[in-house]
């Protein structure tokens, strides 16, 4: 297909016409190309303003308030988290106070528990010590009342050994009671 050029002389499609400017550089075209510039130039600032900007601000205008909305639920939900927390270590220090007190009240019991025990063996074991003392005593003093008639009795049959007569008890008795005395003195 040829195109028609300004001259009125034809060219093949796709070439301009020789020795032609380029069409919008052409100086005869200027103005119309000015005028159709400004009347789609203002064609798409009203669409623009009126169609497509407003769209996009309030897109713009709902996320900005699902932004703020967002910001102040997590400022919310920060504030419930630090009352939490703060609830937690209040209950966590009364716990270990309570846990302290029950402590230091076992701890007490046991230690009167304990003394009372000990105040009770202590008991028993004196009022044991003093009959054992006692039986002690008894048995003592039965030995040693036996120790003198065996002491008289040993005297006078070694005496009657030795001599070959049997002394007279009053003499015997005599003698072992001396000896008794002074060995209790020294």
């Amino acid at each position: 297909m040829a195109e028609t050029t300004h001259a009125g002389t034809e060219a093949p499609a796709g070439e301009h016409a020789p020795g032609g400017a380029f069409p919008p550089f052409a100086s005869e075209t200027f103005l119309p190309q000015l005028i159709w510039l400004a009347m789609a130039f203002g064609l798409l600032y009203l669409l623009m303003s009126r169609v497509a900007l407003p769209r996009v601000a309030g897109i713009l205008e709902t996320r900005g308030e699902r932004i703020a909305a967002d910001l102040e639920a997590a400022q919310r939900m920060k504030a419930e988290s630090d009352a939490s927390v703060e609830a937690y270590e209040a209950s966590l220090a009364e716990a270990r106070n309570r846990a302290h007190a029950i402590a230091a009240e076992t701890r007490d019991a046991v230690t009167r528990d304990m003394d009372a025990q000990r105040k009770t063996v202590e008991t028993e074991l004196a009022g044991r010590l003093a009959a054992a003392e006692t039986q002690i005593a008894t048995t003592k003093s039965a030995a040693l009342s036996n120790v003198r008639g065996i002491a008289s009795d040993a005297a006078a049959a070694i005496v009657e050994q030795l001599t070959g007569r049997s002394p007279e008890t009053g003499t015997v008795a005599s003698a072992v009671d001396a000896a008794l005395e002074s060995g209790a003195r020294s």
